[in-house]
């Protein structure tokens, strides 16, 4: 665990020297998927290679993460781009502890908080109880939670077209829950603050609020991931960019260096 004295918490740097929030030092991720054996289409065909003593699902291991390394430091916007299964959610999943890594080592400052569009949230609830709910769990105080509730729904817009934050999140489209959760995601000062295509979701004037709040968590001395398709949103938002590519980092460096050559790939192909 990288350890870093509470008096230097506002600031990026320790002494000269930039602080780092998260290391992953030669990480691989290996993960297994169950499916049904070949001919095991049916409960019946199942059954009789359960009886035979053959397996009656088979499974495959992926190698979705192949020797990453890199380090990221206060201050930072850092988007992950690449091609559809190239290994950004799965990095995002295992820096926040979700995923084991099966060879390296992830060392982070305090607990990562991973934001993604399928995050759950309680449909039987309002958004207003979701948004106490997520509040309280971020540690906030109830008096905190009183206080920011308001800004919390009037910076989602759930509300522009009537008061959705009172309806459960069972009546939600899958765009006003995404921009909910980044809500109250971003209510909070973060060490490392994951998203994972949270900003793809709503409309142009969304996008840009949100995209100023990432902005803000960095100047306040946080550490931003962001996965998204939208290269626009990775220009405007990081100024730092990691590309993975099969699992494999590709390259690492400024946005303005690293995206030209992701799209001179992608329209390569």
């Amino acid at each position: 665990m990288v350890e870093t004295p509470r008096e230097t918490v506002a600031s990026t740097t320790l002494g000269g020297e930039r602080i780092p929030t998260v290391i992953v030092d030669d990480v691989h991720v290996v993960y297994k998927i169950h499916g049904r054996a070949s001919g095991s289409s049916s409960p019946v065909a199942g059954l009789r290679r359960m009886l035979s003593g053959q397996p009656a699902t088979q499974v495959k291991t992926v190698h979705a993460i192949k020797g990453i390394s890199f380090t990221a430091y206060r201050g930072e916007a850092i988007g992950l781009i690449g091609t559809n299964g190239s290994g950004k959610s799965t990095i995002l999943r295992a820096v926040a502890g979700l995923l084991p890594v099966q060879q390296g080592h992830i060392y982070t400052l305090g607990q990562p908080s991973l934001l993604g569009v399928n995050a759950a949230l309680m449909n039987t609830l309002s958004g207003e109880r979701n948004v106490a709910l997520g509040c309280l769990a971020m540690g906030m105080s109830p008096e905190q939670v009183r206080q920011l509730t308001p800004e919390i729904i009037e910076f989602s817009g759930i509300d522009q077209r009537g008061e959705f934050s009172t309806l459960p999140m069972s009546t939600y489209s899958s765009g006003m829950a995404a921009r909910l959760r980044f809500s109250i995601a971003a209510a909070k000062k973060h060490d490392v603050l994951l998203i994972d295509e949270a900003l793809a979701t709503g409309d142009a004037r969304f996008r840009k609020r949100s995209e100023a709040r990432v902005k803000q968590l960095r100047a306040e001395a946080g550490t931003v991931f962001l996965v998204s398709h939208s290269i626009g949103s990775i220009r405007d938002t990081c100024e730092r960019s990691i590309w993975l590519e099969g699992g494999v980092l590709k390259m690492d460096g400024p946005t303005d260096e690293v995206v030209p050559e992701y799209e001179k790939f992608v329209n390569g192909k």
